[in-house]
């Protein structure tokens, strides 16, 4: 699902909001979740799942064409876990069509 795709989505079940004040509502979410990520706080969106931010030590690397050793910096990177509700819902939706699939045979 694209960001215009959910902004659409959300702007048909909610026919009370137009389309502008749903990009509104959805670019505000993403960057005060963006912003908390940045000042290195946690995003807990209960029943989805957790965002928190990862250092990256700096190291060596490699480049794989010609093979040389080039120097990585230090980074921070998103990471994202996945809550039970979420891991459950997902779970049950995939297994589904598994036993559609089999009670057919």
């Amino acid at each position: 699902m694209t960001r215009s795709e959910l902004i659409a989505g959300l702007a048909e079940d909610n026919p009370h909001l137009t389309v502008a004040d749903v990009e509104r509502i959805v670019a505000a979410l993403f960057d005060e979740m963006t912003s908390a990520l940045a000042r290195g706080e946690r995003v807990e969106l209960r029943g989805f799942g957790a965002f928190t931010v990862k250092r990256r030590q700096a190291r060596a690397g490699r480049n794989p064409r010609t093979g040389e050793t080039v120097d990585v910096a230090q980074k921070s990177v998103p990471f994202f876990k996945a809550g039970k509700e979420l891991r459950e819902r997902i779970n049950k939706t995939a297994a589904a069509p598994a036993a559609k699939k089999k009670t057919a045979e």
